[in-house]
């Protein structure tokens, strides 16, 4: 369904949506990303030893809230845009995976602690600013990503995520009961209510089927709670509490209100985390046009405009080093809530917007943002699956945009065959050095992109067959 067929104000990206609306059909949002959102700043402060039990345990506290905060603003910023900066696209903004490989690296070379988390930092700020020239000069390097190269990018993106689902709806790799029957029937359970709400209804509650279902999601977690055990015991008669179990005293150890602090760790500019950390964005700003592009075919049923992805890539840069002022590991465009828009084609700028709001909230209000994050990883992943295998859909459809030549397939099989494949067992890597393995072993991505843009450029345009 292209947005031609939809009808209505939240299947316009600046149609007036009346805000009763569009709250929760921004929640949708805020619920499909918060977990992804702060889960980059655990690993890495973890890695610095700066986590929870260490003497630096309230600056991990610290960057958590500034996380929520810096995805609320620079979301804004995006749909909105601050001349340049920002595409005006249905985007959502969050801290970034992809560099946790190469900030891993930099805090092991650098012996961690508050310098190294201060040099990722550092490299953070330099990079996005890097990234923002990069969005500037998008517009005559655009001719290097047709549609044949966007789609493969989009379609990578979309198959390294399914694994990320399939891993949330199972309970999480790290839970004691990953792929328990609990787990399972509850990641199924919010599918299904998905899938009913999407096809069985019309209207609001057709587009809010992704926060219906996962509010059915915490209510079956509550059932369960009542008539399950919540603990169980490992081959080692540990006894530990079951990842479907709702935590409330999270919510009640929580503060009502918390004040953001600015430069929470002092930035440190040294070459050993610059250097990596700076290729890394040129990978984010291949990334940042494949989601980009994922979402305007998706949810708006066309291809991206030059000024669309100019202003999207600037964004993703600059956001990125408001991020490190705040002690927050970059920001760029969120793959889940592409797929979350394709699969509802909820575009409207308004919506988005007050999912924006509610993360500066959750920033400003700790309480707020405990309720969110005491999700069950298998309530996001019945969620998850649906939405990461929407942005397959969308890889395809712009694919086939053109004409499948010779030439074409053979672009798409060479880019998702061996790049894919890498990113699929980077272990092949492992005889080069690691800075190629952090780059092109986190994912299909990188290589995919990497592939499929030299193959354009060097095999020969074929003349239209008849």
């Amino acid at each position: 369904m292209n947005q031609q067929e939809n009808k209505g104000a939240a299947y316009d990206f600046y149609g007036k949506l009346p805000l009763k609306k569009a709250i929760p059909l921004g929640l949708q949002h805020v619920l499909a990303m918060f977990v992804g959102n702060l889960t980059p700043v655990l690993i890495i402060t973890e890695a610095c030893g700066l986590g929870s039990g260490t003497a630096f345990a309230d600056v991990q506290i610290t960057l958590l809230q500034n996380a929520m905060l810096i995805a609320g603003v620079v979301t804004l910023i995006q749909l909105f845009s601050i001349g340049p900066i920002g595409g005006k696209v249905p985007i959502v903004m969050g801290t970034s995976s992809g560099f946790i490989g190469v900030c891993s690296s930099v805090s092991s070379i650098m012996g961690g602690g508050v310098l190294a988390y201060g040099a990722i930092m550092g490299a953070s700020l330099i990079g996005g600013l890097f990234e923002g020239v990069l969005g500037l000069m998008l517009k005559p390097l655009r001719k290097f990503f047709p549609a044949v190269v966007t789609g493969t990018v989009v379609l990578s993106i979309g198959l390294s995520l399914i694994s990320v689902g399939v891993n949330s709806f199972g309970g999480g790799s790290s839970a004691k009961d990953f792929g328990s029957m609990e787990n399972l029937a509850l990641g199924a359970i919010v599918m299904i209510v998905i899938i009913v709400f999407k096809h069985g209804t019309k209207g609001f509650t057709s587009a809010s089927s992704i926060l219906i279902g996962i509010i059915v999601g915490y209510i079956a977690s509550i059932i369960m709670g009542m008539v399950l055990p919540t603990t169980g015991v490992t081959a080692d008669g540990v006894e530990y509490t079951k990842a479907w179990v709702l935590n409330a005293d999270k919510i009640a150890k929580a503060s009502w209100f918390a004040v953001p602090k600015l430069i929470p760790v002092k930035l440190v500019f040294d070459a050993r985390a610059i250097v990596p950390i700076m290729i890394m964005f040129i990978v984010t700003a291949v990334e940042t046009v494949g989601d980009i592009s994922g979402v305007m075919e998706g949810g708006m049923g066309r291809e991206a405009s030059d000024t669309e992805l100019s202003g999207g890539v600037i964004c993703d840069g600059l956001g990125s080093s408001l991020a490190a002022i705040f002690g927050v590991l970059p920001n760029t465009s969120f793959s889940q809530n592409v797929g979350l828009v394709t699969i509802t084609k909820i575009v409207n700028r308004m919506a988005l917007a007050t999912g924006a709001v509610f993360l500066i909230l959750c920033g400003l209000f700790p309480k707020l943002a405990a309720v969110i994050s005491i999700m069950p990883q298998s309530v996001l992943g019945g969620a998850a699956v649906m939405m990461f295998s929407s942005i397959v859909i969308s890889g395809i459809q712009l694919i086939t945009k053109e004409k499948m030549t010779a030439r074409n397939i053979t672009i798409v099989s060479a880019a998702l065959g061996l790049g894919y494949g890498i990113g699929a067992n980077s272990a092949v890597l492992a005889g080069l050095p690691q800075i190629i393995q952090l780059i092109f072993g986190g994912s299909g991505i990188v290589p995919a992109a990497l592939i499929a843009i030299v193959l354009n450029i060097v095999l020969p345009k074929e003349k239209e067959e008849v």
